[in-house]
C-alpha cells in the first residue's frame, strides 16, 4: 500500500488525489493517514544511519568501503549489521574508490649499478648496423 501512496504523493502536482485513489483502488483517507503519520523509529534509524554513513564516507575521501563503515559504526558504539550498511550504500550509491599506491615509473641506480652510456646519447649513424639500440618501453 504505502508504494501506492507515494506515487500518488509523487504525482499530486499533475493528477487529482482523490482521482488517482480510484485509479489505484486505495482510499483517500488512508491516503492522507499515510502522508501525515509520523516515521517509523525503523525509518528514523535508517535516516540517522544513512547520514553517518555519508559523512563517514566523505570524511575519508570516499576510500572506505561497506565494511571499514561498518568498523567504524561498531567501535563508534551503534548496533548495525554490514549488510545493512551495504544496502544503504547502495541506496546512496557511493561506491568506494580505492587509489592505487605511488610508485616511481623510473628510478635512478647509483653511479656502481648504473649501465654505460657507450653512444653518449648519440643514436645518429653514418651507416646502417654500426649503432644498434632498443628502449625498453
Amino acid at each position: 500500500m504505502s508504494a501506492k501512496f507515494a506515487f500518488i504523493d509523487g504525482e499530486k502536482d499533475r493528477f487529482p488525489i482523490s482521482k488517482m485513489c480510484a485509479w489505484l483502488n486505495v482510499s483517500t483517507s488512508g491516503y492522507y493517514e499515510w502522508r501525515d503519520r509520523a516515521p517509523s523509529p525503523t525509518a528514523r534509524r535508517r535516516e540517522r544511519l544513512t547520514a553517518m554513513i555519508t559523512a563517514i564516507f566523505q570524511a575519508n575521501h570516499g576510500t572506505y568501503g561497506y565494511r571499514r563503515i561498518h568498523a567504524v559504526l561498531l567501535r563508534s558504539g551503534e548496533q548495525v549489521s554490514d549488510e545493512l550498511v551495504r544496502e544503504l550504500m547502495r541506496e546512496l550509491d557511493l561506491v568506494a574508490c580505492q587509489p592505487r599506491p605511488w610508485r616511481p615509473t623510473t628510478t635512478e641506480a647509483d653511479q656502481a649499478h648504473r649501465i654505460p652510456d657507450l653512444l653518449a646519447r648519440d643514436f645518429t649513424a653514418t651507416e646502417p648496423g654500426t649503432k644498434l639500440v632498443g628502449d625498453i618501453t
